[in-house]
């Protein structure tokens, strides 16, 4: 999974893509207050995390609402075992696991996988443990039904997580589990990730996903196709590079005209990743072209400051986004940026929501690419650039 972020939301049945609705959420101007920056940390903590793990008939479209978490993640609501229980659950890119809490692991949460109240629960011995960037958590793999809308795998492998203690700021997190969309390669354990089981099963029209993330709004998640009601001009492809993570050729970072960065050679595009992440020099490069300075862990700049455009050259291609695109927060005076440093052996860039609020990304899952589109919301309807 990646960096920040977590979502709500409830699967709709077998339809045709529409367009979700928007909530506008009004934001206040106050003074600086440190508890403020600190309820901005609880909900980018147990979201982000980076990596999530270390290393038939005619086919639908699956519409997916995407519940909007204050900008910081989009989780949507599957259900499990027969008859089915409903659960949130994070969908995430950056892993290929489905775990969701059995008793054990909930917390005191309201909701969790009742595995005595399913008549197809299956239980295994084989344990399950993975790591995020906010930490671990454990339990046992089983199988059961899984149904995302009106589509549905019986007999489905997947971890029952009784230990949820490693992430933070959990007991908090209105999301129950998450649901990995990354590559098999990723995943723990032997069965098949929910991609392959329904692209296997012909479930899908289509071997392909879409995302679309609201500004403030819900978004919106397409298993099988896309929502042509949320994309502007065509897509702009290039292909993965990585054997499990959904990531692409990363040619240059560019910080307006007057820097350009091209040490780091892949992007991953991580719709669990609330921020744009990249490695510590080629951040803190940036925020001083920015004119950022740290709070309590956070970039920050005053909200009067101009702030120059940052553009990840994909395939050739520039996309773009602007300084009020990297503003995931206003404090007081202050506005928070989106962006932060992360260590890996591998340098490498993850764009996440921020990154994809602004654009929507279509991730070819038989072709292994990725594709480029303007979200429909982020500016005129009727251009193709894509800078």
């Amino acid at each position: 999974m990646a960096f920040a972020a977590v979502a709500a939301g409830v699967l709709a049945g077998l339809a045709a893509p529409a367009a979700a609705g928007i909530l506008r959420v009004p934001i206040s101007r106050m003074e600086v207050q440190h508890d403020e920056l600190q309820d901005v940390q609880m909900l980018l903590g147990a979201s982000s995390q980076l990596g999530a793990a270390v290393r038939s008939g005619e086919g639908s479209e699956v519409d997916i609402p995407l519940l909007n978490n204050k900008n910081t993640g989009y989780y949507g609501e599957i259900q499990v075992g027969t008859p089915g229980q409903a659960l949130t659950v994070i969908f995430d890119t950056g892993s290929s696991n489905l775990w969701v809490p059995n008793a054990a692991g909930a917390w005191g949460r309201q909701r969790w996988y009742d595995t005595n109240a399913s008549a197809t629960y299956v239980a295994s011995a084989d344990d399950f443990h993975i790591r995020y960037g906010s930490g671990p958590v454990s339990g046992r793999f089983c199988r059961d039904t899984l149904a995302i809308g009106e589509v549905a795998l019986s007999n489905f492998s997947f971890a029952e997580v009784s230990d949820t203690s490693g992430i933070r700021g959990w007991s908090r997190m209105p999301f129950d589990g998450i649901l990995g969309l990354g590559f098999p390669e990723l995943a723990m354990g032997h069965g098949p990730t929910v991609m392959q089981a329904l692209v296997e099963s012909g479930q899908l029209e289509r071997p392909v996903f879409g995302f679309y993330l609201g500004d403030n709004s819900p978004g919106e998640l397409v298993l099988g196709g896309v929502d042509p009601q949320h994309i502007v001009g065509d897509f702009m492809w290039t292909n993965v590079t990585d054997s499990g993570y959904w990531s692409v050729a990363l040619e240059a970072v560019k910080v307006g005209d007057f820097l350009t960065i091209s040490l780091s050679k892949t992007a991953v595009i991580d719709s669990g990743t609330s921020l744009l992440a990249g490695p510590q020099r080629e951040v803190k490069a940036i925020a001083v072209m920015l004119g950022a300075q740290t709070m309590e862990g956070f970039y920050v700049v005053p909200c009067q400051q101009e702030l120059p455009s940052i553009s990840f050259t994909l395939g050739g291609n520039d996309f773009t986004l602007s300084g009020e695109d990297l503003v995931i927060q206003r404090v007081g005076m202050l506005c928070v940026l989106g962006l932060q440093s992360i260590r890996l052996h591998t340098p490498m860039w993850v764009l996440g929501d921020v990154f994809m609020r602004k654009y929507y990304v279509q991730f070819d899952w038989g072709q292994r690419r990725v594709g480029f589109a303007l979200a429909s919301t982020s500016g005129a309807q009727n251009s193709t650039n894509f800078v």
